[in-house]
């Protein structure tokens, strides 16, 4: 590694060395997740899905939809007119299909499945496990960071017109919750109607002034960028910086009145009329895989204890110590700790310096005195000094920090 990459850590290379992910000439653009690689995917999968299962940001339903799906939808979508050059369309049955490069035209289908009232509204419909393909050019892809297959933490939610503050301060809110246990601090920024749009000029203009209203109604400063919205509806892009200074776009919010229009969703209004819903478009990471760049970079691979695939390394001093490291491995197994033996012929300090390549947040020494006495000789990441403590204390504060998600 360059002494410019050790200044800029490349997620590329922290993914190589952690044992992470890689990517190979079969599939351009795609990620190839490896078992450490995707406890870090779970771990923040858990996230989401933990706040969006409280009840605190609303209550929402998981869905699944199709990969593969006929290019009649898309027309109807308007994608296939707007977005077609960056979609896999291939023939089935003589018929053109496309692989979705996005869920809301599926999702639009759930919410048409039966008729809805204005009291079934808000219907949030979060689909977290999402696979979506975009066909971006060879040149432009980049690590985790530009890829052709994504996963993203989507959501969709319906709702009425005097619904939209109140769900857009739920998405803040959720949003800077999430994000509180990265560090991270946000920018906001309001896209508005691009050139390559869909939809009148009226309908965009009320779509924007009721995004910049429930915006300023919770206290968000945001700055506008011109034409800069997806092409169905205006677009709000949450910023942050990096530990190096650099700036992401991470979670997204649009507001959409064209494609419930497109798709002629109704709900029956309280004198039983029918009205047409807003449709709300969020991802609080944005997609997983752009995101774990990010995260990789940002904290240059020295991930807290929560997200680490490996939170503590046990090193065995002597081959007589290995029957006490195995108690203790079970035991931190036991306790929903990822734990990993470093057992070898290597000396200790060998296998310190391969803990620490690793970048595993707790390092556990097991020698004659911690056997004999139940207890662990613990090296925190970063420092050079052991602390002799009780296995059961040492489980009781890891487990503390692992619960509080800490950065």
């Amino acid at each position: 590694m360059s002494e410019h990459d050790k200044t800029h850590p490349d997620h590329r290379d922290i993914g190589r060395d952690l044992d992470l992910f890689s990517f190979h000439e079969y599939a351009p653009g795609s990620v190839f997740w490896h078992p450490k690689g995707m406890v870090i995917f779970q771990e923040l999968m858990s996230l989401i899905e933990e706040n969006l299962k409280s009840g605190e940001f609303g209550e929402y339903g998981e869905v699944s939809t199709p990969i593969l799906v006929k290019s009649d939808l898309w027309k109807i979508s308007g994608h296939w007119d707007k977005f077609k050059e960056n979609m896999f369309a291939l023939k089935v049955d003589e018929q053109d299909y496309a692989l979705k490069p996005m869920n809301c035209p599926e999702t639009a289908l759930i919410y048409a499945a039966k008729v809805r009232s204005y009291r079934d509204l808000p219907i949030r419909l979060a689909e977290t496990t999402s696979k979506l393909h975009r066909n971006e050019v060879s040149g432009s892809l980049g690590g985790l960071l530009r890829v052709r297959q994504l996963s993203m933490d989507d959501a969709h939610i319906f709702c009425s017109m005097d619904q939209v503050e109140q769900e857009i301060s739920y998405i803040i809110k959720l949003i800077e919750k999430v994000h509180s246990h990265f560090g991270f601090k946000f920018e906001y920024h309001l896209g508005t109607r691009p050139d390559n749009h869909i939809g009148s000029q009226k309908t965009w203009d009320e779509a924007e002034e009721f995004l910049a209203k429930a915006l300023k109604a919770n206290g968000i400063k945001f700055k506008v960028k011109e034409k800069d919205g997806a092409f169905y509806g205006p677009k709000l892009d949450i910023n942050t910086k990096d530990s190096l200074g650099r700036e992401w776009t991470v979670p997204t919010v649009q507001l959409d009145f064209n494609l419930p229009e497109r798709f002629k969703l109704e709900y029956v209004g309280q004198d039983g009329s029918r009205i047409r819903p807003v449709m709300i478009h969020r991802a609080i990471y944005g997609t997983f895989e752009r995101f774990v760049g990010v995260l990789l970079e940002h904290f240059k691979g020295i991930l807290p204890p929560w997200l680490h695939p490996v939170q503590a390394a046990l090193l065995p001093v002597g081959e007589t110590h290995y029957s006490y490291a195995k108690e203790v491995f079970d035991e931190l197994k036991g306790k929903r700790i990822r734990v990993e033996l470093f057992d070898s012929d290597e000396t200790v300090s060998k296998r310190v310096r391969e803990a620490e390549l690793q970048k595993v947040p707790y390092i556990l020494v097991l020698g004659d005195e911690e056997k004999k006495s139940g207890s662990v000789a613990v090296r925190r990441r970063g420092l050079k000094n052991q602390e002799k403590i009780g296995l059961a204390e040492f489980i009781k504060k890891i487990k503390e920090e692992i619960y509080q998600r800490k950065s």
